[in-house]
C-alpha cells in the first residue's frame, strides 16, 4: 500500500482493550499552567489517584504537590532533575498511566518512554509535530499494546457530542464536507513572560510555516466522517498568508527591549488546508492565532440532507422546523434554527447527559479553565474506559493522523500548495475498523 509502513508486530491496536483498573494511578509529566489544571480536575474523578509528578521546574512541582495535598490525598512522589528522574518515575509500579502536558517537542519522547515502561500514555494536543514522531507513537503502541491517546478535548464539547449523535442517526444524510478551525487571538499570551507560550510556542512561529495546531477543529470532523474507521485522509493542499500579526503587535504594543521585537516570524498568520478523503469528501482546516478576531473553531458539517455550523451554533435539516411557505412555487432558501436547547432536549449525547451538568459546574468554579465542561467529560470518559476495560474513543491512529496535518501542511506550503499524500497510519485497518459509536 502506498505511503504505508509494515506493522512489525502484525497486530493493530484499533479497538484495543486493557485489563480493568479499579483505581487508576496517574503520573503527570509537565505540570505548568495546563498540566496543573488537568491535575486538579483529575483529582475530582472517582477512582483516580495522582501518585507521581515530573517537571524540571521545582516551583511547578511544589504547586502540583500542594494541590494533591489540598484534595486530601497522599503526597505524590516528586521528580524533576532530568531524564534519569523521568525514567525513575516511569518505572514506578504505582503508576498505571501518564498524562503529558509538556511543550510540543518533548511529548513524543515522554510518551514512547511511558509505553515502553508499561504505562498508558495520554498526550496534550498536538500529539506530534513531525511525521517521524507520528510513526514513533504508532509503532510503540503496537509493539507495547498500550493505550496512546491524544487529549483532544473539543471532541467532548456539548455541541460536538450532539452533532456526532445527529450524524450517527443519519439526520444530515450522506456526509460530504466538513470544516474545522482554530482561530484564537493569543498575541498577548505569547508575549507574556509569565506563560510558557512566551518561551516555546512563540519560537515555533520562527521555524515553521503551516497549520501548527490543527486538531481542535479537525478532531470532531474526523469523528463525524469516520476517519480511520471506514474512510481515511488521502491528500492535502495548504497555503499560508503573509506573516504579519506578531511583528505588528510587537512593534505597536511591546516594550523596546522585549525579546519578540527582534524575532523573525515565518509562519503565515492564516493557514488554510484542504483535505480530500479516500471516499472523495472534503475538509477545510484553518489556523490563525495572531490576529484580532473572536474565538472560533468553525465546526461545520454538511450532508445531503442538512448542515450544522458552529460559532454561533445553528442547524438546518431538511424537513425539520422549516416555516411553511404560502407559495409552493417559492424558491426554498433554507432555514437556520439557532434554538440549541430544543436540539439538546432530543439529541444530547449520553455522555453529556450523564455528567455534563457536573462538568459545567466544575468549569464555573475554575473560571472556565475546563473549556465549558468538555475537559471534565473527556477525563470522566477516559476513566470509565480504563476502569471497565473498554476501548478509548480516540486511539493512537487518531493521534497520529490528526497531528500529521501540521507537518503535511508545512510540506505543501513550502511547495507552493502542491498536494501531499497523507500516510495511512492504520496500515489498511481503516477499511474494517467500525465507526465510533454513541456510548451509553
Amino acid at each position: 500500500m502506498h505511503n504505508t509502513k509494515v506493522n512489525v508486530t502484525g497486530r493493530s491496536v484499533a479497538g484495543l482493550t486493557a485489563p480493568r483498573l479499579d483505581v487508576v494511578r496517574w503520573g503527570f509529566v509537565g505540570i505548568g499552567h495546563r498540566g496543573l489544571n488537568t491535575l486538579t480536575e483529575t483529582l475530582l474523578l472517582e477512582g483516580a489517584e495522582v501518585t507521581a509528578l515530573f517537571d524540571p521546574d521545582p516551583a511547578a512541582v511544589a504547586r502540583a504537590a500542594a494541590a494533591v495535598a489540598e484534595a486530601g490525598r497522599a503526597r505524590p512522589a516528586c521528580y524533576g532533575a532530568g531524564r534519569e528522574d523521568l525514567r525513575a518515575m516511569l518505572d514506578r509500579p504505582d503508576v498505571d498511566a501518564v498524562i503529558i502536558c509538556t511543550p510540543w517537542r518533548s511529548r513524543v519522547p515522554a510518551a514512547v518512554a511511558a509505553m515502553r515502561a508499561g504505562k498508558h500514555a495520554f498526550l496534550e494536543v498536538p500529539a506530534a509535530i513531525t511525521l517521524e514522531e507520528c510513526w514513533q507513537l504508532v509503532d510503540t503502541a503496537e509493539e507495547t499494546r498500550r493505550h496512546c491517546m491524544m487529549l483532544e478535548n473539543c471532541c467532548y464539547g456539548r455541541d460536538e457530542l450532539m452533532v456526532l449523535n445527529l450524524c450517527r442517526q443519519g439526520l444530515f444524510g450522506e456526509l460530504l464536507h466538513g470544516e474545522g478551525s482554530y482561530l484564537h487571538d493569543l498575541r498577548s499570551w505569547m508575549a507574556d513572560p509569565r506563560r510558557g507560550l512566551h518561551r516555546w510556542r512563540t519560537w515555533e512561529h520562527t521555524v515553521r510555516n503551516g497549520n501548527l495546531y490543527p486538531t481542535h477543529g479537525f478532531g470532531p470532523i474526523a469523528q463525524y466522517m469516520d476517519i480511520n474507521r471506514g474512510d481515511r485522509l488521502d491528500y492535502l493542499v495548504s497555503v499560508s498568508s503573509p506573516s504579519r500579526g506578531l511583528t505588528d503587535y510587537a512593534e505597536r504594543v511591546l516594550a523596546p527591549d522585549h525579546p519578540q521585537r527582534t524575532m523573525r516570524f515565518i509562519c503565515g498568520d492564516m493557514n488554510t488546508s484542504l483535505i480530500q478523503t479516500a471516499k472523495g469528501r472534503s475538509i477545510v482546516v484553518k489556523h490563525d492565532i495572531v490576529n484580532p478576531q473572536p474565538y472560533s473553531r468553525t465546526s461545520l458539517i454538511l450532508g445531503t440532507r442538512g448542515i450544522f455550523e458552529g460559532f454561533p451554533s445553528r442547524i438546518s435539516i431538511e424537513g425539520r422546523g422549516e416555516p411553511a411557505r404560502p407559495d409552493p412555487e417559492q424558491v426554498d432558501h433554507g432555514h437556520w434554527d439557532m434554538d440549541m436547547e430544543k436540539w439538546y432536549a432530543e439529541f444530547d449525547h449520553p455522555l453529556w447527559t450523564k455528567c455534563g451538568r457536573v462538568a459545567a459546574a466544575i468549569d464555573g468554579r475554575t473560571g472556565g479553565m475546563g473549556h465549558g465542561g468538555m475537559d471534565f467529560v473527556m477525563k470522566w470518559r477516559i476513566m470509565q474506559c480504563l476502569r471497565e476495560g473498554l476501548p478509548l474513543d480516540q486511539d493512537v491512529y487518531d493521534a497520529a493522523t490528526w497531528s500529521a496535518i501540521g507537518p503535511l501542511s508545512e510540506q505543501s506550503v513550502a511547495r507552493r500548495g502542491e498536494p501531499v499524500e497523507v500516510p495511512d497510519f492504520t496500515r489498511g485497518g481503516w477499511r474494517t475498523t467500525p465507526p465510533l459509536g454513541i456510548v451509553s
